[in-house]
């Protein structure tokens, strides 16, 4: 039985280029494409892929994000990030929400593959070259931080309004895209401050770039 792979990535060249890895390979298929974040969440549900390969930095909804809503929903799919980053923070927030594995961008061209067969087989795949980082990093950030960060007490919807207040979307574009009113918006903005002890629009950015909840 073939390996069913959706693709999560907003670069189109770098999406082509990685689909034409994987449909070499007999035993995985491509049943989908995405690029951006929320696409990739509705997409999951509608083919539920044995795997997900997951841009970190995706529009509109951060590939990390997406990654917890998925693990939370569909736990049988597994989901592997793709990314630039290699900062401990990011690796650790990445298998913090459900990450079954962690690539390099970098490293893709030579072990895509192997990590795709990898992730679907059940196990964690993580790049070579960052494999004792992620190990070290996930490690400290448990024992010294107890696991938890400001952004964490942050609730699902709330993550998705940051990111797109952080995106420079007004507030009426938020409230349209996620089908909630223009009050609840302001509602949500204003505990996002309070929970993560930001001013204005301004600090909220630069919050964002710092997590690498998006891309400068």
């Amino acid at each position: 039985m073939s390996i069913r792979v959706l693709l999560a990535e907003d670069h189109v060249l770098l999406r082509e280029g990685l689909r034409e890895l994987l449909e070499r390979k007999p035993d995985i298929q491509i049943v989908a494409e995405a690029d951006d974040g929320r696409q990739a969440v509705a997409l999951t549900r509608q083919f539920r892929p044995r795997v997900v390969l997951m841009d970190v930095s995706m529009p509109l909804l951060n590939g990390i994000e997406a990654t917890r809503q998925i693990h939370a929903e569909l736990p049988h799919t597994r989901v592997a990030c793709l990314s630039m980053h290699a900062e401990r923070q990011v690796l650790a927030a990445a298998l913090a929400a459900g990450a079954s594995g962690y690539l390099l961008k970098e490293c893709a061209g030579t072990d895509l593959v192997t990590c795709v067969r990898v992730v679907a087989g059940g196990h964690v795949y993580l790049s070579p070259a960052i494999a004792d980082e992620v190990v070290r990093g996930y490690v400290r950030l448990q024992t010294l931080d107890g696991g938890d960060s400001a952004y964490t007490s942050l609730t699902d919807r709330e993550r998705e309004v940051l990111q797109l207040i952080s995106e420079g979307h007004r507030t009426i574009e938020i409230a349209r895209k996620l089908s909630l009113s223009i009050k609840t918006i302001c509602s949500h903005r204003s505990n996002i401050m309070q929970k993560l002890n930001l001013r204005g629009t301004a600090e909220i950015v630069k919050y964002a770039l710092r997590e690498c909840l998006i891309s400068a």
